[in-house]
């Protein structure tokens, strides 16, 4: 079957959780196998199901985390540049790894508790700067996918182009004319911006700045978006105007 984008679209939160749940999944049983074949190496007298328990428990809370992660990189990609950005991922894998090391230490204890085993974490400062350069490894590997996923589905052009009344852009590595008439309205999300079209968005690299200075007297702006007044959009919708702008509009 050839993957088009409106079969993306369909089923895009399917796909990325089941991307997401097999990729955890796999590096769990490789880092389980790992840690058995080292502590066995090591001379070790450990039970198979303890290095399990340490990979499994980790990975339940990264999970947990991810949307956590997808949530912080849209709001700072509305707000600040790539620089700023950055910066603040780089603070935000500490409260990660406290948050990765709390919860995955109360698992464990919990299911050693259950197997009739005590449990023993270490010496807190040593093993807390131990996995906080796993977790920091860890967050922006994770932070790498998600804007990789951003990338593909974003426009490749630098701008879109406004061909008579449409707009050429790019998804999945396909072309597309929108037709102006067609978008319902636009949402900013800092360097870029997403045009609403029906049930299929399209992310273009483009600030709201240099859109708003092409924009038409048919849009209306916002601070955090701007809405087209068209056919397909009339004001018989203002919850969902006031659900996509962070700053209410009034439809008029």
């Amino acid at each position: 079957m050839k993957i088009t984008l409106p079969l993306y679209q369909r089923y895009r939160r399917v796909t990325e959780i089941g991307f997401w749940a097999v990729v955890l999944l796999l590096n769990a049983v490789m880092n389980t196998l790992v840690s058995i074949a080292d502590l066995r190496r090591a001379g070790e007298n450990v039970a198979a199901w303890q290095p399990a328990v340490w990979e499994l428990s980790s990975t339940v809370v990264v999970a947990a985390l991810i949307p956590f992660i997808v949530w912080w990189t849209g709001w700072l990609r509305r707000r600040f540049d790539w620089k700023q950005a950055l910066l603040l991922h780089v603070v935000a894998t500490v409260p990660f790894c406290l948050m990765h090391v709390a919860g995955m230490v109360a698992i464990r204890e919990g299911l050693y508790a259950v197997a009739g085993e005590p449990y023993q974490f270490g010496p807190l400062w040593q093993e807390l700067g131990y996995e906080y350069l796993k977790d920091f490894r860890s967050y922006f590997l994770i932070l790498a996918m998600i804007e990789g996923e951003a990338r593909m589905l974003s426009d490749d052009a630098p701008s879109p182009q406004p061909v008579t009344d449409r707009f050429l852009v790019k998804k999945l590595g396909r072309e597309f004319l929108v037709k102006v008439q067609d978008i319902e309205w636009i949402e900013s999300a800092g360097n870029y911006i997403t045009l609403h079209v029906g049930k299929t968005d399209y992310l273009l690299r483009e600030t709201m700045a240099n859109w708003g200075r092409r924009a038409s007297r048919g849009f209306i702006a916002a601070p955090s978006c701007i809405w087209i007044m068209s056919p397909t959009f009339a004001c018989t919708t203002p919850g969902t105007a006031r659900r996509a702008c962070a700053a209410e509009s009034v439809c008029r």
